[in-house]
C-alpha cells in the first residue's frame, strides 16, 4: 500500500506503508513527474553511512529496491518480489546529500518486469542497478490469499 508524506521535505510524494524495513533506513519517496517519469529520493543521514563516511553500500542497495518497485510499480499491478538484482557501485553520497533514482521498465512480461535504475547526486552517478521482479499473489502469515 502506498501512501503520501504530508509534511517534511518529501510532502505530496509517496511511500509504502507497509515495510518497516524502508521506514527505518527512510524515510524513501517517489513521484510521478509531469513527463511521467518516476522520481524517487532519500537523504543520507549519518547513521546511513558506513566507517568511510559516505553511503553504505546495504543502504545504497536498500534505496535501490525501493527505487526499483516505485519504477516497476504500474506494470506490477500489485505485489511482487526480487528476483535477481545486479548493481554495480559508482561513486560516494555524503550525509546531508539528496540521492535521487531515476529508472525505466525494459520489458515486462506475464509475470516478469525487468527494471534498469541510476542513483544519482546531482548529476554525479553512485550506483547503477538492474533488477527482475515477479508479480505475486499477496498472502497472508497463514497462507490464505
Amino acid at each position: 500500500m502506498m501512501s503520501a508524506y504530508t509534511d517534511g521535505e518529501f510532502a505530496g510524494w509517496h511511500g509504502w506503508d507497509n515495510d518497516p524495513f524502508e521506514h527505518v533506513n527512510g524515510p524513501f519517496a517517489f513521484r510521478t513527474r509531469e513527463d511521467g517519469e518516476v522520481e524517487c529520493a532519500v537523504r543520507v543521514r549519518e547513521d546511513h553511512c558506513n566507517g568511510h563516511g559516505a553511503a553504505h553500500g546495504g543502504f545504497l542497495m536498500t534505496f535501490a529496491d525501493f527505487c526499483l518497485f516505485a519504477v516497476g510499480r504500474e506494470a506490477l499491478g500489485g505485489a511482487g518480489v526480487t528476483v535477481s538484482c545486479t548493481s554495480q557501485f559508482l561513486g560516494p553520497a555524503w550525509p546531508g546529500e539528496l540521492l535521487n533514482g531515476h529508472g525505466r521498465i525494459t520489458r515486462a512480461g506475464g509475470k516478469l518486469v525487468f527494471v534498469e535504475l541510476m542513483l544519482s547526486v546531482g548529476e554525479r552517478p553512485v550506483l547503477s542497478a538492474s533488477a527482475i521482479i515477479r508479480r505475486v499473489r499477496r498472502e497472508t502469515a497463514d497462507g490464505q490469499a
